[in-house]
């Protein structure tokens, strides 16, 4: 089981990572897996502060998504910080309107990124 987080700032912009690990292109949105025991706010949180240094705020969750058996609780929230890359497996982060979204990031996170960023208008 793995939490995702749709980070925004004052600007309505989106943060997106560039993952080492993720296949193809790396870009998307911050998140990982839950350690056991932990509940799935906390780790959202805490992926966010690993990944970028980012004290998330409002943090709720919006959505459950399964990916064959594995099981994935995505989160919104908002910083107004920069944040900076905090870990190995992260290449650089930006900050990105959702219609300058990198254009080789996945189409799957780019259509989650897009709905719930349109929800909230």
């Amino acid at each position: 089981m793995s939490v995702a987080v749709i980070v925004t700032n004052s600007e309505g912009k989106v943060l997106l990572l560039d993952h080492v690990l993720r296949p193809g292109s790396g870009w998307g949105i911050p998140g990982g897996i839950i350690n056991p025991g932990e509940q799935p706010e906390d780790a959202a949180a805490r992926e966010l502060r690993e990944e970028t240094g980012l004290e998330i705020n409002a943090l709720r969750m919006v959505r459950v998504r399964t990916i064959g058996p594995h099981v994935e609780i995505i989160f919104r929230g908002r910083c107004e910080d920069h944040g900076k890359v905090m870990s190995r497996e992260i290449r650089s982060l930006g900050w990105f309107g959702a219609d300058a979204m990198p254009e080789d990031m996945s189409a799957v996170q780019r259509s989650i990124v897009e709905q719930l960023l349109a929800d909230e208008v």
